[in-house]
């Protein structure tokens, strides 16, 4: 037995073809159960599973009154049988073996967490959405993010997406953090490693995630992420709870700030913040340049798509930072 658990929170867009794609699995159905752990929707997406519930007996519908997704992911374990627990997220589509390979990866490796390549694309294909889709899967957009660049061996790392986990590993390294909006499955991953666990990245199998279609969504959900950096640290009250290429965003925008500040006692660091902005700006065009002949996409959609990634991240960090003074520990 499988317990599968997805959070949904107003996905009425991409919740159909995420269940769609669950139907299609390889794994057989008898050994299956599957929780949709829903924050109170205002949209469509409870109606939408109710009426694969009626329909199948191993869909289920629970209630997330905390809306966040450490808490759903919590209440589905505790509701769960199985013996192997599987995160996935309603945002994505799932190829037929993707419970199977995990499944078999898991046991094969002695793992305690796999996972596969989270491939992105977008719903909708226009100059700007497939710029946006590329910075989401380039090296320098997300770092050395193996499971969003790609990999074709089995690989030990730090993190995977979603995850697969005996149920054992609940049981000795504990749930979800609900203190962390995000970032929550990264912190599980970093428990799991310094108690000695192993964490696999495995190929085979994919799953599909669907990225924001606009500047302002790619943004706001950025930032966010940016944020929850720095508020992670704070509640973990460990660096190690994150890795680095998570800093390197505030990093690089501290090195443009600082010396603006300093610029106002001696004015000859306005120019090394200068010079280091205009020597960004060069090398992020030069990727965009050999993206733009390589795959024939946007210069200028690919160079905003760069530009909204870091500074977005690199601002919500900075937002996060500046918020630590007042909150309470």
């Amino acid at each position: 037995m499988i317990s599968i658990i997805c959070p949904t929170y107003n996905e009425e867009k991409y919740i159909d073809q995420c269940i769609q794609s669950i139907l299609q699995q390889d794994y057989p159905k008898d050994d299956l159960e599957i929780f949709f752990v829903d924050g109170n929707s205002n949209d469509k997406t409870q109606e939408i599973i109710k009426k694969y519930c009626v329909k199948y007996d191993f869909i289920h519908l629970l209630v997330n009154p905390y809306k966040i997704v450490p808490y759903a992911m919590n209440i589905g374990i505790k509701a769960s049988k199985g013996e192997i627990i599987i995160r996935i997220d309603a945002h994505s589509l799932y190829s037929k073996n993707y419970f199977s390979t995990l499944v078999e990866y898991l046991k094969k490796l002695e793992a305690d967490n796999v996972g596969a390549v989270c491939k992105t694309d977008v719903l909708h294909k226009t100059n700007k959405t497939l710029a946006i889709r590329e910075v989401l899967t380039n090296k320098y957009g997300v770092g050395n993010s193996f499971f969003r660049t790609g990999i074709n061996h089995v690989a030990q790392v730090d993190a995977v997406p979603f995850g697969c986990w005996k149920r054992s590993v609940f049981e000795k390294y504990g749930l979800f953090n609900t203190n962390l909006v995000r970032n929550q499955d990264i912190e599980l991953s970093k428990r799991i490693l310094r108690g000695g666990g192993k964490i696999y990245l495995v190929p085979d199998t994919y799953c599909t995630y669907f990225a924001r279609e606009t500047y302002k969504a790619l943004a706001k959900n950025n930032f966010g992420n940016g944020k929850w950096t720095m508020l992670t640290v704070y509640y973990t009250r460990m660096f190690s709870s994150l890795s680095f290429r998570h800093f390197v965003p505030i990093i690089f925008l501290l090195s443009l700030i600082i010396p603006l500040l300093l610029g106002m006692i001696w004015c000859q660091f306005i120019f090394f913040s200068v010079a280091l902005f205009f020597f960004y700006i060069g090398i992020i065009g030069v990727i965009c340049g050999k993206l733009s002949l390589k795959k024939k996409l946007s210069f200028f959609h690919l160079l905003c798509s760069f530009l909204v990634l870091h500074f977005s991240y690199g601002w919500g960090s900075m937002s996060g930072l500046l918020k630590l003074p007042f909150l309470k520990k």
